[in-house]
């Protein structure tokens, strides 16, 4: 059975045509282009977003000469806009996860934070969905519906209005124990008489399509950084990963249970299969291969290919705040700004590549840190996986700051091949979850001693502290 497997990501949609064995036949991409404005916001434009699935997608089964039988997709999470769902045309643009337009509903509910993570698993914070959804209601425009753009890329695909459990996890709106729309949770957000889409578990069978020629089963439907969890075998409790893309994502599978962070990250539903749902806790750092492209847009470096030629051996002392799109998790300030710090005249180019390079890890590295303590024991390992895992100087320096071996995934489609395996599962219900297993490409063992990662952390935390603006400021 072959399997087309779409990946819509925020600087790209990623289409692969997968084999009963999981070999990638084919390989087709499309790139989109997010708009970053002023004011905090990213924005794309919908019918792109479909336009790039269409033309992946037939490119790649066109490439790969074989029948499909189910198309899975994968999605951006947190992206949201508004649509007519008589016509399906869009009536706003796509807010991307990195908008930050909706900081003042957040700020207004500020009071409401803690109830609001207790039922949600969230942070309030602009980047996730609900906020967005009622920024849009509130500044672009009453009609329609307002909704993630899986669900209005699934509707255009199959006249279906669904998203799946793990999208709906990310909204603040979705209660995290009864995964169902919760009606306190939309009165706080003005959302209570908006239609929303019904939830489907992971591995449903949504609808058909002749998007892409005859008539081809939809289905397996999931975030994109739980189907790299589950394409990195991270099935158990502790197991984690790292997905370095626009932004890095880090995700720890906690298994059946739920529960609530007490170290500034979030918990989401990783997955529901065959009626069992699993859980993970994640943080985000919002700006990694971003803060790439801003080094090459800066003219600092001519190609993303050329960051570990260019990077110097060392920072030269220069510490890196990455918060050129604010700060996630554990900080949750939108309103930070990014920063070099250290700098003299002796500073060079190579340095401040380096120190860019090292402010990423450090950001992961603190996420995991955050991990750990809310698993109770430190993490093994790390696996990884995304574009920038091609730079070896990134992931040895991740190794030496995070102070674990850092595990390369194999292939560069982690995040399409976990879609494919849960399309799989739509199309054969008699299917079990299957035992994924894979071997690194790569590991990089710690270099540095104990007492340098520590004292680097501390030099690192003391710059974020640096750049934040006083609470009152926000």
């Amino acid at each position: 059975m072959s399997v087309l497997a779409i990946d819509q990501g925020t600087s790209g949609t990623k289409a692969i045509v997968v084999d009963e064995a999981g070999t990638v036949l084919s390989l087709a991409e499309e790139p989109v282009r997010p708009q970053y404005l002023a004011d905090g916001a990213v924005e794309q434009d919908p019918s792109e977003l479909l336009e790039s699935i269409l033309i992946a997608g037939r490119r790649a089964i066109d490439e790969a000469g074989v029948p499909i039988e189910v198309i899975s997709l994968a999605n951006q999470g947190e992206t949201v806009l508004a649509w007519d769902p008589a016509t399906g045309e869009p009536l706003t643009t796509a807010l991307v996860w990195q908008d930050s337009r909706a900081q003042s509903v957040c700020d207004r509910l500020r009071s409401r934070a803690d109830v609001i993570a207790e039922q949600s698993g969230l942070v309030l914070d602009p980047y996730f969905s609900a906020p967005k959804m009622t920024w849009i209601r509130e500044n672009l425009t009453r009609e329609g519906v307002v909704t993630t753009s899986d669900s209005w890329l699934l509707h255009r695909l199959t006249g279906e209005f669904v998203t799946d459990v793990s999208t709906a996890s990310r909204s603040l709106i979705m209660n995290l124990d009864s995964r169902a729309w919760d009606d306190e949770l939309l009165g706080y957000f003005n959302l209570e008489d908006e239609a929303l889409p019904r939830i489907t578990s992971c591995d449903a069978l949504i609808g058909e399509t002749s998007a892409f020629g005859g008539s081809i089963a939809v289905g397996g439907v999931i975030v994109d950084q739980q189907a790299a969890l589950l394409a990195e075998g991270c099935l158990e409790v502790g197991e984690a990963k790292c997905t370095y893309g626009t932004g890095a994502f880090l995700l720890m599978n906690t298994g059946v249970a739920a529960p609530r962070s007490t170290n500034g990250l979030t918990t989401s539903v990783a997955w529901t299969i065959r009626g069992e749902s699993k859980y993970c806790i994640d943080g985000q750092v919002f700006t990694a291969a971003s803060a790439i492209r801003w080094l090459q847009e800066l003219g600092l470096i001519s190609d993303a290919r050329d960051i570990d030629s260019a990077a110097a051996p060392d920072s030269g002392n220069v510490s890196f705040v990455p918060a050129l799109a604010g700060l996630a998790a554990p900080w949750w300030r939108a309103d930070a700004k990014a920063a070099f710090s250290g700098m003299s005249l002796a500073t060079d180019r190579g340095q401040l590549i380096r120190a860019v390079l090292e402010g990423i890890a450090a950001q992961i590295a603190d996420l995991a840190a955050a991990c750990a303590a809310d698993l109770g024991e430190p993490l093994r390992s790390l696996r990884v996986d995304g574009g920038l895992t091609r730079s070896a100087v990134l992931m040895q320096t991740q190794a030496d700051i995070l102070q674990l071996p850092i595990e390369v995934y194999p292939s560069a489609h982690a995040t399409a091949l976990g879609a494919a395996a849960l399309g799989r599962l739509a199309i054969r219900p008699q299917d079990s979850v299957p035992t994924i297993d894979w071997s690194p490409e790569h590991v990089y063992e710690p270099r540095w001693s104990s007492d340098r990662a520590a004292h680097f952390m501390g030099k690192w935390r003391a710059a974020v502290e640096r750049t934040l603006p006083a609470e009152g400021g926000r």
